[in-house]
């Protein structure tokens, strides 16, 4: 099956289908539904789920096909990714709400896709006997961690660390390895269009940004594992947040508004820098509009990126040319109206619950588009006849 034939095929498609289900049936809750509980409160379910269901599927997707570009081995197929998928399927079936599992069962077994991952790809590093490329991986161990905590306190395993601080965790290992590879792959894709366009470009010498940038952003992590919420992480957000920004104005990223696929990837890492300086502003300012900071982190920064990086992974790796159709363009702007909207409408309007409910419209509609336009392309044979 076309499917299995490639590592991101299922867990790009898995990924999709979270997303506008985790947002879907919160909204129906929200807006006084009677969508039943599963082994999580609902509320949990959709922060858990937004988390290790969308990020992190997209995390599995993304390991299992760079991994094999990096090392230079065949890419993973047929019966370990069919585990390793059925695996990550099963942990979202027994969380979904209405579920009749207990949490003492769906926890351990939500708790197993990322390291079974990590063991499926630990072979290949090993042999490619190159020590910068453990460190996504190390990475995803991390917000793996963060999972742990969170599902810990719901199975009563244990309190503190807890929900929160997993939550937490999971939420800014996922932006270190945005800011890691977004910091290696938005340059490289924008130089080398706009090399093709005839229009070169040397990004401007400021020494030592890149390295200040992404070592900025793991101590946001640090400090908000020991002291979260206090003037200490919000300092700490301040300098991560000017940095982003610094390292991202060297890109021309304003060169690439004729390209979806480009401009989309630089609004992902921009919205990294505003997350990070909102997130500055309610910790240091006590300012009540941007305490919906995390929800620009994860509903923004990392959701941009993700889409932006499936779609561009899946046209290229199914021979595909890389053009964002109008469709796709559309679930580009969309998700960015529901980030924002989601953020800084329940300031703005009379009514909080009005902004949620059509910051939660755009986001389906955003994934909705991505499957239309993509799901077809992962299930199917690559259109130009090449294996994978």
């Amino acid at each position: 099956m076309a499917i299995f034939m490639h590592g991101f095929r299922p867990f790009f498609l898995m990924a999709g289908i979270v997303a506008p289900l985790g947002v879907g049936l919160w909204a129906l809750a929200l807006a006084g539904l009677p969508v039943p509980d599963g082994p999580l409160p609902m509320m949990r379910w959709h922060a858990h789920e937004l988390l290790a269901g969308f990020v992190g599927g997209a995390m599995i997707g993304f390991l299992m096909t760079a991994i094999p570009n990096w090392t230079g081995r065949r890419g993973y197929s047929g019966l370990p990714l069919v585990v390793i998928a059925g695996l990550f399927l099963a942990a979202r079936l027994a969380l979904l709400p209405g579920s009749p599992v207990p949490i003492a069962v769906a926890a351990p077994l939500a708790l197993v896709p990322l390291p079974a991952t990590m063991l499926l790809v630990l072979p290949a590093l090993i042999r490619a006997k190159t020590a910068r490329l453990f460190g996504p991986p190390l990475l995803v161990l991390g917000f793996w961690a963060g999972q742990m905590m969170m599902l810990a306190e719901a199975a009563g395993w244990w309190t503190v660390p807890g929900w929160a601080t997993g939550q937490l965790l999971m939420a800014n290992m996922a932006l270190v390895l945005v800011v890691l590879i977004g910091g290696r792959i938005v340059p490289s894709f924008t130089l080398n269009a706009l090399r093709k366009a005839g229009r070169p470009a040397v990004p401007a010498p400021l020494p030592g940004v890149d390295r200040a940038a992404i070592l900025s952003v793991t101590v946001v992590v640090a400090v908000d594992l020991v002291m979260p919420g206090g003037v200490a992480a919000g300092l700490a957000a301040a300098a991560a947040a000017v940095l982003v920004a610094l390292r991202l104005s060297r890109w021309y990223g304003l060169r690439t508004l004729r390209w979806p696929l480009l401009w989309v990837l630089h609004l992902g890492y921009l919205l990294v820098a505003l997350a990070l300086a909102l997130k500055a502003l309610s910790l240091l300012g006590g300012l009540t509009w941007a305490g919906a900071w995390l929800h620009l982190q994860v509903a923004g920064a990392l959701a941009t990126m993700i889409l932006a990086v499936m779609t561009r992974a899946t046209l290229g790796h199914t021979g595909h040319d890389l053009v964002a159709s109008p469709m796709t363009t559309v679930a580009f702007v969309a998700l960015l109206a529901a980030a924002l909207l989601r953020v800084f409408g329940s300031a703005a309007l009379a009514d909080p619950l009005t902004a949620q409910m059509a910051a939660a419209v755009l986001w389906v509609l955003a994934f909705v588009l991505f499957l239309a336009a993509y799901a077809p392309m992962l299930v199917r044979p690559r259109a130009d006849g090449k294996p994978g």
